[in-house]
């Protein structure tokens, strides 16, 4: 008891970064969000003709994309989402740099009624891991 008392501030942030680390693994699943890896998110846009979302920046964007990927950046996506109603019962791949971003989207659209939203993991870096293609 003593070893606990005097070390208190320790314990809490060993605590604090475990916690943090867990959810970082199961957060999404909590959310409700479907992670896809690279290859996932292949078989899901070329075999269930999924939507590809792209919710990087302009300028990211032009750096290199997914084929066919519709850019609306992650800040316009809530007054934007009008453009997304058609595909609100399909697949939707959500992308960004490296997962993060397109998370946040994932959960807003889930939200909004939208039921079939994947999260690319690790995003276009992930993607380029794999050797798939980008275009400009």
């Amino acid at each position: 008891m003593e070893f606990i008392s005097s070390n208190i501030f320790p314990i809490m942030i060993a605590l604090f970064s475990g916690g943090m680390l867990i959810w970082s693994f199961i957060g999404n699943r909590v959310r409700g969000i479907r992670d896809a890896d690279a290859v996932a998110a292949l078989q899901l846009i070329n075999h269930k003709n999924a939507l590809v979302l792209d919710v990087r920046e302009d300028s990211e964007y032009k750096s290199g994309h997914l084929l066919n990927a519709k850019l609306i950046p992650l800040g316009k996506l809530k007054e934007r989402v009008g453009e997304l109603e058609k595909y609100k019962a399909q697949p939707i791949v959500v992308v960004c740099r490296s997962g993060q971003r397109s998370g946040m989207a994932c959960g807003i659209l889930g939200k909004l009624g939208f039921s079939e939203v994947y999260n690319l993991s690790g995003g276009v870096t992930a993607w380029q891991k794999q050797n798939l293609p980008l275009t400009k």
